[in-house]
């Protein structure tokens, strides 16, 4: 399934009004089923449905259900497909089975998730529900130069390829301390865009992700902060605002939080100690 879409627009400017083809960027729905329980009673349910941009799939079902607190190493899935007739295609539900070991807390799961105004579901639903999944306070080893955080949108933008063509999309990007992007997932949904960074991140064996910061696109809400705290992201960097709960939650965590990161500067709003020369930066 494509990420894009053809279609034929009017383009309107100061002296014409022409016809053009232009690409849009696909939102689809993704059902994701969990297949659970003991080897003799096999389960199936409905976990979760989220919009987004098709792509990364099984990437987006694994950090969901990571930053979710439901699977804790790789070694807790059997596998991850798609559920279609056909071999060849792909579609819009996606089951991951769990190892019998695995033991599904579904009231938790009801009584903690959300929908947000934009995101489906999506989070906790209090910074106290947070805080008993992610109580550790986040590494202080990672440090990052101010020259080097207003370099990271550019970079982004450069490895944004769905974006280049629609201009409809997030991005979340993986960076070390030099600012070199290790990895960017991108998605209708910020909070899907996440998601797939870390779900990649965990099957590849890299969580927690102490040595590195992640810059996304849009703005900041609180459950993108859930998330990284979860994932073990030190510094969470975005191009927009945060919201006051993203700001509350990030001090809990101890994570460093920088905001409007474009056109040469940035806010930071918790814990500053992590970025190196600021003031030489600004001046």
């Amino acid at each position: 399934m494509s990420s894009v879409s053809p279609v034929i627009i009017v383009k309107v400017s100061a002296d014409a009004a022409t016809e053009q083809p232009d690409l849009l960027a696909v939102e689809e729905p993704l059902e994701i089923r969990l297949g659970y329980g003991s080897r003799d009673d096999r389960r199936q349910r409905s976990l979760a449905v989220t919009m987004r941009t098709p792509g990364h799939d099984p990437e987006l079902a694994l950090g969901f259900l990571y930053t979710e607190n439901i699977i804790q190493q790789a070694g807790d899935v059997v596998s991850v497909r798609h559920c279609v007739s056909d071999a060849d295609k792909t579609g819009n539900v996606i089951r991951v089975e769990l190892q019998p070991e695995v033991i599904v807390d579904w009231q938790a799961l009801e009584r903690n998730s959300y929908t947000a105004s934009s995101c489906g579901i999506c989070g906790k639903t209090s910074i106290e529900a947070v805080q008993a999944v992610c109580s550790a306070k986040l590494t202080d080893e990672f440090r990052l130069d101010a020259g080097i955080v207003n370099s990271l949108p550019d970079t982004l933008r450069q490895r944004q390829r769905t974006f280049t063509y629609t201009g409809g999309l997030h991005a979340a990007a993986l960076f070390d301390a030099t600012g070199s992007i290790h990895l960017v997932r991108e998605d209708i949904g910020r909070h899907n865009a996440l998601d797939k960074l870390i779900g990649a991140s965990f099957w590849q064996g890299w969580l927690p992700l102490q040595q590195y910061g992640v810059l996304v696109s849009g703005r900041i809400g609180f459950e993108l902060v859930q998330k990284a705290w979860r994932a073990g992201i030190p510094l969470l960097a975005a191009v927009g605002a945060p919201s006051s709960l993203a700001v509350d939650l990030a001090k809990e965590a101890g994570m460093t939080l920088l905001g409007f990161v474009r056109e040469g500067r940035f806010n930071i709003y918790t814990a500053p100690e992590r970025v190196i020369n600021p003031v030489a930066f600004s001046g």
